[in-house]
Order: structure tokens, then sequence, then C-alpha cells
């Protein structure tokens, strides 16, 4: 029977699989699309999830490392908030963020990646109840501060994303 760490393992493999064929045929046009004008554009989605999951693996749960964000400096590469992820950001300015070409962006997307499953193969399952503190959520073990803002937020942006392809006429792509 597996464990709860491959569990959490193979649900953010899965995760990452899915978001990368999400975006992987998408133009300039069709991230940013947003239907009547109204709502977040995929663009928009897409950054505050991946930029969520970099805080959260590098800075919270490493003990305030520097994020991939940060490290490889994409957000003087992108011309994007050098701390923001999104999260409260007014809906106008929200509708102005613009990402660049996908294959930019997808560099960073995949270095995200490869930090999460790197510190997660870094785990043994006792550290799934070390405990965290995290804002809104007060302290919390490892496994919930995964499950949550991770596995749980990631997969219902993810959601968003496939029906916004949906709504441009675009295949969803297989989760």
């Amino acid at each position: 029977m597996p464990s709860a760490l491959d569990f959490i393992r193979d649900s953010v493999h899965q995760q990452h699989e899915a978001w990368d064929k999400a975006l992987a045929d998408l133009t300039p046009d069709q991230m940013h699309f947003r239907p009547n004008g109204q709502g977040n554009h995929i663009a928009f989605i897409t950054w505050h999830y991946v930029r969520t999951e970099d805080n959260i693996v590098q800075f919270i749960f490493q003990n305030r490392k520097p994020t991939v964000w940060i490290e490889g400096s994409y957000d003087q590469t992108f011309g994007l908030p050098r701390t923001a992820q999104g999260t409260g950001m007014p809906a106008a300015d929200a509708a102005q963020l613009r990402l660049p070409a996908i294959d930019q962006w997808m560099a960073y997307q995949r270095a995200v990646w490869q930090a999460t499953d790197s510190w997660l193969n870094s785990l043994v399952e006792a550290d799934l109840q070390r405990q965290v503190s995290f804002k809104p959520f007060g302290d919390v073990t490892v496994m919930t501060a995964v499950r949550i803002p991770i596995v749980n937020h990631g997969f219902q942006h993810l959601g968003q994303v496939q029906h916004l392809r949906q709504l441009q006429g675009l295949r969803g792509s297989d989760m």
C-alpha cells in the first residue's frame, strides 16, 4: 500500500504534467483570453498558481529559502512583481498581467516543478507531521500545507484553465 508521502508525490507529479499539457500549445492571445472581458485569464491563473507553489515550497517549507522566481530573476525577465503572487490582486490589475511567450514561461514553471520534486524527494514520511506556520491556516502539519494550497488549490486552478481552453474552442488536455 502506498504511503501518504508516495500519494503526495504522485499527486503533485500528475498535476505538474497536467499543467504542462494544458499550456504547451497556447498562443499569447489564448493565454490572455477573458470571456466577455470578465474573469481571470489563463496567464494570470497560471502565474498565480505557480508562484504560490514556488513560495510555499521554497520559502515556507525550506525556512525562507529564496524562491525560484527570485533566484532566477524571473520578476525582472518578465517585468512582473517581485514578491506578489496574485492573491488579493485587484481584478483590473490581474486583467493587465501579461506573461511572455509560452516557451519562456515554461522555463520558469519547469524550474519550479523541479524544485518541488527535489524537495518532495528529500522528505521521509515523518516530515509530513512537522508543524509549519502558514497563513492563513496558522500552525499546520506539512501534510496539510501540501494538501490544501498545493494539491487541492493547484487542481482547482487547473480546472479553470481547462474551462477557459474549452470556451475558446480548444480541446481540453487529458488530466
